[in-house]
């Protein structure tokens, strides 16, 4: 038998083969997605219609960061899922939003295996303008011309996140968040996609 740490980098091996073999898989997963303006990283954000986060807590990992970091990603993502071991259930159950999903990961004959304990649902502190702000200026100002936005090659990321949000409902502006998540092209290997 094999000695398995239920660690971030295992956990999260694991569940990128998870969500890739979904009957119905992601368009893209992203691994590492900086979000309102560097204050957080998602773990792995898998791209459907709307974006979703996982926020991998391995055995080792300080689950208490999920109370900083949740704020970032309540206004980021609309569905966010935390992802932890056994070790840490009963205090994930006790400080995640009521709103986060939560997913065990555990060991069975040498693999990792995941349990829902709660589906996500929609974050009620989600705010369009700092979801926005997830995307790179180029991709803002595409999205500005498209919905009609005067010379928004003369407008920081900040305005043209403001001026897309007043312009979109958020289901909207998360629909069109997923749509250039998923035709994104990275430079460097530091985000990659499946």
């Amino acid at each position: 038998m094999k000695n398995i740490n239920l660690n971030d980098p295992t956990i999260r091996k694991a569940l990128l083969e998870k969500l890739s073999g979904l009957p119905t898989p992601p368009r893209r997963i992203l691994e590492e997605l900086t979000v309102h303006e560097g204050k957080a990283i998602a773990d792995v954000v898998a791209v459907h219609q709307t974006p979703h986060c996982y926020e991998i807590k391995g055995e080792k990992d300080s689950i208490s960061r999920v109370i900083i970091q949740g704020k970032y990603y309540d206004a980021a993502f609309q569905k966010i899922t935390l992802v932890t071991t056994e070790r840490h259930l009963d205090t994930a159950l006790r400080i995640a939003p009521p709103h986060w999903g939560i997913m065990l990961a555990r060991l069975k004959r040498d693999s990792i295996i995941f349990r829902y304990i709660r589906k996500a649902k929609k974050s009620p502190s989600f705010q369009s303008q700092t979801a926005l702000l997830t995307l790179w200026r180029s991709e803002l100002i595409e999205l500005a011309q498209f919905y009609c936005l005067n010379k928004p090659e003369k407008l920081n990321r900040q305005e043209l996140s403001e001026n897309i949000a007043h312009k979109l409902s958020k289901d909207s502006t998360d629909i069109e968040i997923a749509k250039k998540l998923t035709a994104r092209i990275y430079k460097t290997t530091k985000s990659r996609s499946m």
